[in-house]
């Protein structure tokens, strides 16, 4: 059984027991998270594809890490113009672990 949700801005095929990195969500290390986004559910019933959304369809987590990524340099420049400007960014994650995928 597997389901497509979406957090963050973008979607993830998900399956019981797999880890997934995602944008931050707010929570400690330990608890859980319900994704209730779920855009398509493949299961015992068949495939059920949501319009857009699968409806009482849930996906269960469990926080495993917060953290943030490695740093990258973003760094701007105008030709001839004296123009330059380097600036660092580190993109704050979530790692779960997926528990449950839940269909009404």
């Amino acid at each position: 059984m597997y389901a497509i949700v979406e957090t963050g801005g973008k979607q993830y095929r998900v399956e019981n027991g797999t880890l997934v990195q995602v944008e931050r969500l707010s929570g400690d290390v330990g608890g859980t998270v319900e994704l209730s986004d779920v855009r398509l559910v493949h299961g015992d019933n068949g495939l059920v594809v949501g319009q857009p959304l699968v409806k009482g369809a849930k996906v269960t987590a469990e926080i495993v890490d917060q953290g943030r990524t490695r740093s990258i340099m973003v760094f701007k420049k105008q030709r001839r113009k004296n123009y330059r400007r380097t600036k660092g960014h580190r993109q704050s994650f979530t790692k779960l672990r997926i528990t449950g995928i839940h269909t009404a």
